[in-house]
């Protein structure tokens, strides 16, 4: 089902029976086999006004099978922020070719902040906040980032980072969205713009008629 169809779906319901979550987990498809994992933690939005039985069933049904939950306050303000968190991951893939190379290069993560950093008017724009993790990529000197990332937070080893390593998905359409907005509403991204410009993706930029 595509995104419009799923939200298409989503809209006929009653907001009341409709819980927004995102799962902590990642990977992908190498060798006929499903590679990655699923962490012990699903991020579920605080219940709204007439939403706290469904939200507590939701909450029961992943607690039993040993979830941890982490509530959050504003859903779609935490989505901005991790989308952008794709779009400067993203954009380090099409500098290196694949998700792999991004891992392997020690200025990978530095220019994840600055991409990140160079977001910040576009989040803005959209009337987001940022985020702990959007803060973290944005306030911590750039070279001390890369270390932080590529020694503790994607450790060889770990289950994060295997979620990159075997993210085998086609990288660009966070990209594409982050320029065509930034191009809407004038705010100039130079390096996600440069880094997006030699993609097959680069036209759909520049062709109004494309959804």
């Amino acid at each position: 089902m595509t995104f419009a169809g799923l939200f298409g779906v989503i809209f006929l319901l009653s907001m009341n029976n409709v819980v927004f979550g995102f799962p902590g987990a990642g990977g992908g498809i190498a060798g006929n086999k499903l590679r990655g994992g699923f962490l012990k933690i699903v991020f579920l939005e605080k219940p709204r006004a007439g939403t706290e039985h469904i939200n507590q069933l939701v909450k029961e049904c992943f607690e039993s099978a040993h979830f941890k939950i982490s509530w959050v306050k504003d859903m779609q303000n935490w989505l901005w922020n991790h989308f952008a968190m794709n779009a400067a991951m993203e954009t380090e893939v099409l500098k290196r070719g694949s998700f792999p190379a991004l891992m392997n290069h020690k200025d990978s993560f530095s220019n994840v902040g600055l991409s990140m950093r160079e977001m910040i008017p576009v989040l803005k724009a959209r009337g987001a906040k940022l985020d702990a993790i959007s803060l973290l990529l944005t306030k911590i000197p750039p070279a001390l980032l890369g270390t932080l990332f590529t020694k503790v937070i994607f450790a060889k080893g770990s289950l994060p980072r295997l979620f990159v390593e075997y993210n085998n998905s086609k990288a660009g359409f966070a990209v594409l969205e982050v320029v065509r907005e930034a191009k809407k509403v004038g705010i100039p991204i130079p390096r996600l713009t440069t880094a997006f410009e030699n993609t097959e993706h680069h036209k759909a930029i520049e062709n109004p008629l494309l959804p």
